[in-house]
Protein backbone atom coordinates (compact mmCIF):
# COMPACT_ATOMS: atom_id res chain seq x y z
CA UNK A 1 0.00 0.00 0.00
CA UNK A 2 1.10 3.01 -0.99
CA UNK A 3 0.35 5.83 1.77
CA UNK A 4 1.26 9.01 1.79
CA UNK A 5 1.77 11.10 5.61
CA UNK A 6 1.33 15.09 5.46
CA UNK A 7 0.63 17.40 8.00
CA UNK A 8 -3.36 18.02 8.44
CA UNK A 9 -5.50 20.52 6.32
CA UNK A 10 -8.74 22.33 7.31
CA UNK A 11 -10.49 20.07 5.09
CA UNK A 12 -8.90 16.89 6.82
CA UNK A 13 -10.82 18.17 10.23
CA UNK A 14 -13.81 16.11 10.11
CA UNK A 15 -12.49 13.17 8.14
CA UNK A 16 -9.22 12.90 11.47
CA UNK A 17 -12.58 13.53 13.29
CA UNK A 18 -14.13 10.29 12.06
CA UNK A 19 -10.94 8.18 12.22
CA UNK A 20 -10.28 8.85 16.09
CA UNK A 21 -14.25 7.79 16.87
CA UNK A 22 -13.45 4.36 14.33
CA UNK A 23 -10.25 3.48 16.04
CA UNK A 24 -11.23 4.50 19.38
CA UNK A 25 -14.95 2.92 19.50
CA UNK A 26 -13.46 -1.20 20.40
CA UNK A 27 -10.26 0.07 21.90
CA UNK A 28 -9.86 -1.61 25.65
CA UNK A 29 -8.61 1.62 27.64
CA UNK A 30 -10.61 3.96 25.51
CA UNK A 31 -12.26 7.18 27.37
CA UNK A 32 -14.46 8.26 24.29
CA UNK A 33 -13.48 11.70 24.24
CA UNK A 34 -10.41 11.27 21.74
CA UNK A 35 -12.01 12.65 18.77
CA UNK A 36 -12.39 15.51 21.14
CA UNK A 37 -9.22 16.11 22.68
CA UNK A 38 -7.58 16.26 19.30
CA UNK A 39 -10.30 19.29 18.78
CA UNK A 40 -9.52 20.85 21.67
CA UNK A 41 -6.20 21.02 21.36
CA UNK A 42 -6.60 22.52 17.61
CA UNK A 43 -8.67 25.49 19.00
CA UNK A 44 -6.72 26.33 21.75
CA UNK A 45 -3.26 26.61 19.37
CA UNK A 46 -1.42 23.41 21.32
CA UNK A 47 -1.74 21.02 18.14
CA UNK A 48 2.16 21.44 17.93
CA UNK A 49 2.28 18.93 14.94
CA UNK A 50 -1.14 16.97 13.41
CA UNK A 51 -0.22 14.55 11.04
CA UNK A 52 -2.80 12.56 8.23
CA UNK A 53 -2.13 9.23 6.65
CA UNK A 54 -3.83 9.31 3.50
CA UNK A 55 -4.31 6.50 0.81
CA UNK A 56 -6.08 6.93 -2.64
CA UNK A 57 -6.84 10.37 -1.04
CA UNK A 58 -8.78 9.09 1.63
CA UNK A 59 -7.53 9.63 5.35
CA UNK A 60 -7.08 6.97 7.07
CA UNK A 61 -4.81 7.75 10.35
CA UNK A 62 -3.56 10.30 12.34
CA UNK A 63 -1.49 11.15 15.11
CA UNK A 64 -1.55 14.37 17.37
CA UNK A 65 1.34 16.13 19.41
CA UNK A 66 1.15 18.99 22.09
CA UNK A 67 3.26 20.43 23.91
CA UNK A 68 3.45 19.39 27.71
CA UNK A 69 5.40 20.60 30.89
CA UNK A 70 7.43 19.07 33.17
CA UNK A 71 7.37 19.80 37.08
CA UNK A 72 11.50 20.13 36.77
CA UNK A 73 10.68 23.18 34.53
CA UNK A 74 12.17 21.13 31.11
CA UNK A 75 11.60 22.76 28.03
CA UNK A 76 11.11 21.15 24.36
CA UNK A 77 9.29 17.79 24.92
CA UNK A 78 6.02 16.87 24.01
CA UNK A 79 3.39 15.01 24.38
CA UNK A 80 1.84 12.18 21.61
CA UNK A 81 -1.28 11.11 21.02
CA UNK A 82 -3.80 10.36 20.30
CA UNK A 83 -2.61 8.26 17.48
CA UNK A 84 -5.41 6.63 15.63
CA UNK A 85 -5.97 4.40 12.39
CA UNK A 86 -9.06 3.34 10.79
CA UNK A 87 -9.34 -0.37 12.14
CA UNK A 88 -9.54 -1.94 8.48
CA UNK A 89 -6.05 -0.54 7.99
CA UNK A 90 -4.69 -1.56 11.71
CA UNK A 91 -1.82 -4.04 12.05
CA UNK A 92 -0.59 -3.00 8.68
CA UNK A 93 1.71 -0.93 9.67
CA UNK A 94 0.28 2.45 9.18
CA UNK A 95 0.43 3.25 12.89
CA UNK A 96 4.57 2.72 12.67
CA UNK A 97 4.72 4.96 9.49
CA UNK A 98 2.65 7.58 11.55
CA UNK A 99 4.66 7.48 14.84
CA UNK A 100 8.11 7.44 12.66
CA UNK A 101 7.09 10.44 10.63
CA UNK A 102 5.81 12.26 14.25
CA UNK A 103 8.95 11.48 15.38
CA UNK A 104 11.16 12.65 12.71
CA UNK A 105 9.84 15.87 12.52
CA UNK A 106 9.66 16.60 16.46
CA UNK A 107 13.41 15.84 16.36
CA UNK A 108 13.93 18.39 13.17
CA UNK A 109 12.43 20.45 15.07
CA UNK A 110 14.67 20.56 17.91
CA UNK A 111 12.32 18.90 20.26
CA UNK A 112 13.97 17.14 23.47
CA UNK A 113 11.81 14.43 23.95
CA UNK A 114 8.75 12.81 23.90
CA UNK A 115 6.35 11.17 25.77
CA UNK A 116 2.93 9.19 25.36
CA UNK A 117 0.81 6.55 27.61
CA UNK A 118 0.18 3.33 25.65
CA UNK A 119 1.51 -0.28 25.32
CA UNK A 120 4.72 -0.82 26.01
CA UNK A 121 4.76 -4.10 24.16
CA UNK A 122 4.03 -1.79 20.84
CA UNK A 123 6.03 1.37 21.83
CA UNK A 124 9.31 0.33 22.71
CA UNK A 125 10.21 -0.85 19.21
CA UNK A 126 10.39 2.86 19.03
CA UNK A 127 12.90 3.77 21.52
CA UNK A 128 9.96 4.67 24.35
CA UNK A 129 10.55 3.31 27.68
CA UNK A 130 9.05 3.83 30.82
CA UNK A 131 11.64 6.24 33.08
CA UNK A 132 11.01 6.35 36.88
CA UNK A 133 12.30 9.93 36.77
CA UNK A 134 9.22 11.00 34.43
CA UNK A 135 5.70 10.42 35.98
CA UNK A 136 2.19 10.82 35.30
CA UNK A 137 -0.31 10.72 38.11
CA UNK A 138 -3.39 8.24 37.86
CA UNK A 139 -1.71 5.45 35.96
CA UNK A 140 0.70 2.15 35.97
CA UNK A 141 4.27 3.04 35.17
CA UNK A 142 4.79 1.08 32.81
CA UNK A 143 2.43 2.59 30.14
CA UNK A 144 3.55 6.45 30.27
CA UNK A 145 6.89 6.25 28.50
CA UNK A 146 9.46 8.18 26.79
CA UNK A 147 12.19 9.17 24.17
CA UNK A 148 14.50 11.44 24.59
CA UNK A 149 16.26 12.68 21.35
CA UNK A 150 19.23 14.17 23.75
CA UNK A 151 21.11 13.50 26.87
CA UNK A 152 19.10 15.61 29.31
CA UNK A 153 16.24 13.63 31.05
CA UNK A 154 13.81 15.59 32.98
CA UNK A 155 12.75 14.52 36.53
CA UNK A 156 9.48 15.58 37.51
CA UNK A 157 5.58 14.87 36.77
CA UNK A 158 4.06 15.57 33.38
CA UNK A 159 1.04 17.60 32.72
CA UNK A 160 -0.75 17.31 29.45
CA UNK A 161 -2.97 20.59 28.28
CA UNK A 162 -6.33 20.52 29.59
CA UNK A 163 -7.81 19.01 26.69
CA UNK A 164 -6.80 15.49 27.85
CA UNK A 165 -9.25 16.14 30.65
CA UNK A 166 -11.90 15.27 28.50
CA UNK A 167 -13.09 18.64 27.38
CA UNK A 168 -15.20 18.91 24.80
Amino acid sequence: MNISIRSETSADIPAIEAVTVAAFATAPHAGGYEQHIVNALRRAGKLSLSLVAELNGVVIGHVALSPVAISDGSLGWFGLGPISVLPEYQRRGMGSQLMHAALRILRERGAAGCVLLGDPAYYHRFGFQADPRLTYPGVPAQYFQAIAFGAAHPNGTVTYDAAFNGAS
